[in-house]
């Protein structure tokens, strides 16, 4: 049986370097995918709860109430007192009134135009499903009523009009419509997703704000889905634009088409690029690939036909034209 040493225990040091901050390896600059597009599209997407709604809706009309019952008040008394003025007030109520009515009119014109886009999405892919040409046939007049007294789409509806009697098949005619009206439309829009995804980007390269990528995603986002909306003729308003966009991110956050990929990132940035420029550079380009899946999304959710015969927009070309001359490319 050994003895264990008696004393100190020296170990011998020669062989091993002493690594001091002087000399450690930098610690590398890793890009990881940014917060502001996920924390865009959860506030967006997310629904308020029933106890939040009844509380906002009962606080409106609360104040909505209290204020009408103050400035009927304010016009009876005023015209009894002083009529000139009494009459003045009460024409710029009336006025008021009338301009409110009005902005609800065009808000309840707007949930009907999306409707009738939802209407004609459904149409269409039940005409697919059951391959019957009389649905597809009243799909497609629905389709070119939408478009009815549009200059843009005057050219693609004669086409389509001089040559739908030839297609006897339901998968041929949807086809043929989506070809001849819709694909310029599909460019239109995706000038729109490219401006965006642009936009996105820059912002959160250049500007080094805190919560700033944030806002300019949530803002830039809900102004691409409205101007697609408008482009494919399902003009939305201001209430229709958010809740467009709520339905838009809800499929994104529910599928986790929000998250980015190692290939879509290397696909449009290159092997090594995003190590050779800063973090923010990175974030910038990886928002916009973010942006740029909600247009595609965006365009899904308004275009009144499904993408068929005509491709889908690829998210990686989207990006790589929407951020070409920004962001270094890897020679």
């Amino acid at each position: 049986m050994t003895k264990a040493p008696q004393g100190p225990v020296l170990f011998d040091l020669e062989d091993d370097p002493i690594t001091s901050p002087d000399t450690a390896p930098p610690v590398p600059d890793v890009v990881q995918a940014p917060a502001a597009m996920q924390q865009a599209a959860a506030l967006a997407a997310g629904r308020p709860n029933r106890l939040a709604r009844w509380f906002w809706g009962l606080l409106i009309s609360i104040v909505m109430f209290f204020a009408g019952i103050a400035a009927w008040d304010f016009v009876t008394s005023l015209l009894a007192r002083a009529p000139i003025l009494g009459a003045i007030a009460a024409t710029l109520v009336a006025l008021f009134c009338i301009v409110m009515l009005a902005i609800a009119l065009r808000e309840l014109g707007a949930f009907a135009r999306l409707r009738r886009v939802d209407r004609i999405q459904t149409g269409a892919a039940q005409a697919l499903a059951d391959h019957d040409l009389k649905s597809a046939r009243a799909v497609t007049t629905q389709v070119t009523a939408l478009y009815h007294g549009r200059e843009d789409t005057l050219w693609g509806r004669e086409a389509f009009a001089d040559r739908k009697d030839d297609i006897l098949d339901a998968d041929g005619l949807l086809a043929l419509a989506e070809t001849t009206i819709l694909a310029p439309l599909d460019a239109r829009a995706r000038l729109e997703v490219e401006a965006a995804a642009r936009q996105v980007a820059t912002v959160t390269a250049v500007v080094p704000l805190a919560l700033a990528d944030v806002f300019t995603a949530l803002t830039a986002n809900m102004r691409m889905i409205r101007r697609i909306a408008e482009i494919y003729g399902g003009r939305s308003g201001t209430l229709g634009s958010w809740r467009l966009t709520r339905k838009v991110l809800s499929h994104l956050v529910a599928t986790g088409a929000v998250a980015v990929g190692d290939d879509l990132i290397s696909s449009v940035a290159g092997g090594g690029v995003l190590s050779k420029v800063s973090r923010r550079f990175g974030e910038g380009v990886i928002n916009g690939a973010l942006t740029a899946r909600v247009g595609v999304a965006a365009m899904e959710v308004c275009r009144p036909l499904a993408f068929t015969a005509q491709r889908k927009p690829s998210v990686t070309s989207l990006v790589q034209r929407s951020l070409t001359g920004l962001f270094g490319r890897k020679d």
